[in-house]
């Protein structure tokens, strides 16, 4: 999946929108529910406020390995070599490029054609990687960049984008998600399944068949984490998506949007907006 802030759209919806003849209250993706999980006022700068965010290298390193994975199986079987995954890297950056001009700003500077040579040689290892792990001259996706979303008895829009879905002979579904960070310990297993879970729910609700299989593939460390849901395990996460977005429009109403500390806050670019490091929020928007 490309970086979500690149093509992730707002959650909040215009009212009385209509998705497949329903008015629906709102809309959620994976990624704004895990923000809102692991801080609620982080949910809202990015959400309600917009606001804007400096391009991540490592973010925009994922999309550019992203999208040269999916165009990778553009071509047929015997093709799929990782020459030709190496060779696509220069010209996704640059169509990237041309797409988004202020990445650029990312290699500004002194030593900027050195980073950039470092950076696109990042993305042909994570590619490397991936060649240890799969090999894709043997493999047929049934879908890639697969957009996805069904609407709960709540009317909440659930969204996202899957990067690949396999569909065996006798049918059955794997759910495969590429990540070029490193696979969690054992205790984050759990955070970094709820997105797949996600998804699994999602096309369960919308296929009707539930996904055999849930993979992720850790391109930073070259392993893999499987998970075989069942319906017990997806009517869970129903309910924890439905809990999750009650206390979002409960934030909505009240304006109340706490801040959480921890280890992401390292990475957030808005600490000088929060509270927990003597900043003060923007007022909340108008309408």
């Amino acid at each position: 999946m490309t970086s979500d802030l690149l093509h992730d759209p707002a959650e909040t919806l215009p009212p009385r929108t209509l998705v497949d003849g329903v008015d629906v209250v709102g809309s959620l993706s994976p990624s704004r529910a895990a923000d809102f999980m692991s801080c609620p006022l982080k949910y809202r700068f990015r959400v309600v406020d917009r606001l804007p965010e400096a391009p991540s290298p490592a973010a925009v390193r994922g999309t550019v390995v992203h999208t040269v994975l999916e165009r990778l199986f553009d071509a047929p079987a015997h093709g799929r070599t990782l020459d030709a995954a190496l060779r696509l890297v220069q010209p996704e950056w640059d169509a990237l490029l041309t797409a988004e001009p202020d990445l650029a700003a990312m290699f500004d500077g002194a030593e900027s054609p050195l980073e950039l040579t470092s950076w696109l040689e990042q993305c042909r290892s994570l590619l490397r990687t991936y060649f240890e792990l799969e090999d894709p001259c043997r493999l047929e996706p049934a879908e890639r960049e697969l957009y996805v979303e069904h609407v709960l008895d709540c009317k909440l829009l659930l969204r996202g984008y899957v990067d690949r879905l396999d569909v065996n002979a006798a049918g059955a579904v794997r759910v495969v998600d590429y990540k070029t960070g490193r696979s969690p310990s054992e205790l984050f297993e759990a955070k970094a399944l709820f997105q797949m879970k996600f998804y699994a729910l999602v096309l369960w609700r919308t296929l009707g068949t539930m996904p055999a299989l849930l993979q992720l593939v850790y391109l930073g460390n070259g392993e893999i984490l499987r998970y075989v849901p069942d319906e017990p395990d997806l009517l869970a996460t129903q309910r924890k998506i439905e809990a999750l977005w009650a206390a979002i429009d409960r934030a909505t109403r009240t304006g109340k949007w706490l801040p959480r500390k921890g280890a992401l806050c390292a990475w957030c670019d808005h600490q000088a907006l929060c509270p927990e490091w003597g900043g003060t929020p923007p007022p909340l928007p108008v309408g």
